[in-house]
């Protein structure tokens, strides 16, 4: 199984990162996509991904968090990085109005300066919205058409968002959220209406820890070990054998990052 979200340049990770990877390949994991999301990280996912060929691969863009560090709308560093073979995505780019850590037209710019630039080298983008829906999709809908591709990563969403989504042609990422029954319950009875053609399953390790996990691990930190409990999670809230999922969800991942 492929894990599209995995922040393994996150200091969480020193200690242990390469005993990570391979806890992750023993679980079943055939491949991960690093997640890049900003002008540190970014580098720093591509050449951790070229450690690992053929299993790693990464993304490169700004976060919407990071997005008041940008000063050169033409992004020449992300740029610079989707040149290169194992860097799949354009990304990690979007809207965060929950948290406003940066101002939210800045935000909105750069966001736009990410949709033009995978636009230009089609290649697919790698999407965050948070508290932020009716912006993220006025913004978006004009580079759809233009884009090979768009996974909205880690949905949290309402129904009807959920709905808007996959009618403008998203690809909807899933992560251990389904697995907590508090936080998680909307998501939970929403995860059925994604069609097989559009999921793709992740951790977003270290964060979203699955909450029911058994036993507890010691650490709160999420690795891409536990995507199978994920997986299976998501496969039994849709109804749907998890190897089967499994199946679907690899395949789409593989065939939307062109791996």
């Amino acid at each position: 199984m492929i894990d599209i979200g995995v922040n393994l340049t996150s200091s969480q990770f020193d200690a242990d990162r390469e005993e990570v990877v391979l806890r992750s390949q023993e679980a079943g994991i055939t491949a991960m996509v690093l997640t890049g999301t900003d002008l540190e990280s970014s580098p720093a996912a591509a050449k951790l991904a070229e450690q690992y060929p053929g299993f790693a691969y990464s993304t490169a863009g700004v976060h919407p968090h990071d997005a008041k560090s940008v000063e050169d709308l033409s992004l020449p560093s992300v740029r610079e990085l989707a040149s290169l073979p194992h860097v799949v995505a354009v990304g990690e780019c979007g809207l965060d109005f929950n948290r406003d850590f940066s101002p939210r037209p800045q935000q909105e710019a750069v966001f736009e300066a990410h949709l033009a630039l995978a636009a230009e080298l089609n290649m697919p983008v790698f999407l965050h919205c948070r508290d932020a829906h009716a912006r993220f999709m006025t913004i978006l809908s004009p580079w759809i058409s233009k884009l090979p591709g768009a996974v909205l990563h880690c949905f949290t969403g309402s129904e009807d968002e959920l709905k808007a989504c996959l009618e403008l042609g998203l690809h909807i990422g899933v992560t251990g959220w389904v697995c907590d029954e508090r936080r998680g319950q909307a998501l939970r009875e929403i995860v059925p209406l994604i069609p097989d053609d559009r999921l793709m399953i992740e951790t977003d390790a270290p964060y979203l820890l699955p909450r029911d996990l058994a036993p507890k691990p010691k650490s709160r930190r999420n690795e891409p070990c536990y995507l199978p409990h994920i997986a299976n999670e998501i496969a039994t809230l849709r109804q749907q054998d998890t190897e089967q999922l499994i199946t679907i969800t690899t395949q789409n991942s593989r065939r939307f990052f062109r791996l």
